[in-house]
């Protein structure tokens, strides 16, 4: 199984690119600002629960071509790294279009369709994606078997934090609506810090992970 240390390291990483703001967490803070605590809540599930299947998705199928080659291992991480920051850049570029997502906030839909929305959104997250994809394969113990098995547990590490965070976003959205999309600047500030952390992030993978 993962050890601690590599279970840690995994929690932290995720941490850092989890609360980075993207589509998820922009998705789930339109749906607070619309709807409020429950809409919001409700799409932070449907988020989890595609994220997850992008897990399932890696473990079963990209997790053994990476354990057997360290060539694609190599390319992947590299092209995930380079994607990681290139996402960081349009970020912090676009950094003023945060407050469009705040002000395109539409009234109501059911429960039901706000979890599914939330699912499409999650599921097709090219952030988390790349993370998966790129990522996740470098804290697997390969010598202590059970690849599938180590990475679903390591998924379902990040879902756990991931529901913390995106509802925290959602909760604090929703409560303080007027505050944010009185401010442009604060707005800014928010998508400018999140594009330079992805790039930052997006370097830390270029530079890190297996040597064999």
């Amino acid at each position: 199984m993962v050890s601690t240390d590599r279970l840690l390291a995994f929690a932290a990483l995720s941490f850092l690119l989890i609360v980075i703001p993207g589509p998820s967490v922009l998705f789930v803070v339109g749906r607070a600002l619309a709807q409020g605590r429950r809409a919001a809540l409700t799409t932070v599930v449907g988020n989890t629960l595609g994220a997850y299947v992008l897990v399932v998705a890696v473990a079963l199928g990209v997790g053994s071509v990476v354990e057997r080659s360290v060539l694609v291992f190599t390319v992947l991480k590299l092209a995930g790294a380079a994607y990681l920051v290139y996402l960081g850049i349009r970020a912090w570029r676009e950094r003023r279009c945060l407050r469009a997502a705040f002000a395109g906030a539409t009234e109501g839909h059911g429960g039901r369709r706000t979890f599914w929305e939330g699912f499409a959104v999650g599921v097709t997250n090219p952030k988390t994606i790349v993370f998966f994809a790129a990522v996740l394969p470098q804290f697997v113990d390969r010598e202590q078997g059970g690849v599938a098995v180590q990475m679903l547990l390591l998924g379902l590490v990040f879902n756990v934090i991931a529901v913390a965070c995106d509802s925290v976003w959602g909760l604090v959205a929703a409560t303080a609506r007027d505050w944010f999309a009185s401010s442009p600047r604060r707005l800014s500030a928010v998508g400018g810090a999140g594009g330079l952390a992805m790039i930052g992030l997006g370097v830390t993978v270029a530079t890190t992970g297996r040597k064999d």
